[in-house]
């Protein structure tokens, strides 16, 4: 039986955007991919296929992490587009970011930055979620983003611009028994870096997250100092959750944006 999603009334393209970006990272497959949930639209509704879910096992975890390399060595067009079979102009609800229908900046931190960072920045302001000060903060994070100081290589292997799910958090990646350890879904998939998958998948803490990311490292090596990049990576998620929640995740945000000074 299928999983049956309906559009939102406020984002009538969203699921056909989803459809295009499950399609185009299962194109990924054949060089080793991980495994996409398969999903098709029927009128206002995207059915995708229901994955049989199995245990996080460590064999599972390292084929996982070998598999996510594949998927992002087979590249994409520009930092922050959208699929090529997206429907465009690209609208989405208020959990997920809007992405430039044409390439976005000459590197991952002025295209993250300026596409998919700052502009919640400016709607968490809007709404009341972030005092002035705090915003501030956060603001001049945005801006060393933009001005590529926290620019990195991708992972070994990897081209330019990654092929990347986009919303890798625990929740859209089904453990399963299958050659890839667990097939992934709900995808916001665009060009970007590597390194924002690897993010969200620490954010919430996937099970056996060591494990995936040592596979990860020894298929498709991370460049130095990786580890100390997470939290830059986290900025834009928490933001979102910033917007959609408030609480605590403000805070953290703000925690993050005073540590990259």
């Amino acid at each position: 039986m299928d999983v049956v999603k309906r559009a939102h009334p406020g984002s009538p393209r969203a699921l056909a955007m989803e459809a295009a970006g499950l399609a185009w990272l299962a194109e990924a497959e054949g060089a080793g991919g991980t495994r996409i949930a398969r999903a098709r639209l029927e009128g206002p509704a995207l059915h995708v296929a229901r994955v049989q879910e199995a245990e996080a096992t460590a064999a599972r975890a390292e084929a996982l992490g070998r598999s996510l390399a594949a998927l992002h060595a087979s590249g994409a067009s520009w930092h922050c587009c959208p699929p090529p079979a997206a429907t465009a102009p690209f609208e989405v609800g208020s959990s997920r970011t809007l992405l430039a229908a044409e390439p976005a900046g000459d590197g991952w931190g002025a295209a993250w930055a300026e596409v998919s960072v700052r502009p919640i920045l400016e709607r968490c302001v809007a709404r009341g979620r972030l005092a002035a000060d705090d915003a501030r903060v956060v603001a001049r994070a945005v801006d060393r983003m933009a001005a590529g100081a926290f620019d990195a290589p991708q992972p070994a292997g990897v081209p330019s611009v990654a092929r990347i799910h986009g919303d890798l958090w625990s929740g859209n990646v089904l453990w399963s028994d299958v050659d890839t350890g667990a097939v992934l879904i709900d995808p916001h998939a665009q060009g970007g870096h590597a390194e924002t998958d690897l993010a969200m998948l620490a954010l919430f803490g996937l099970p056996r997250l060591e494990a995936v990311l040592a596979a990860y490292d020894e298929a498709a090596p991370l460049a130095d100092g990786w580890r100390e990049r997470i939290p830059m990576q986290q900025l834009q998620p928490l933001l979102v959750h910033t917007l959609l929640f408030g609480g605590g995740y403000a805070p953290r945000a703000v925690e993050v944006a005073r540590s990259l000074g």
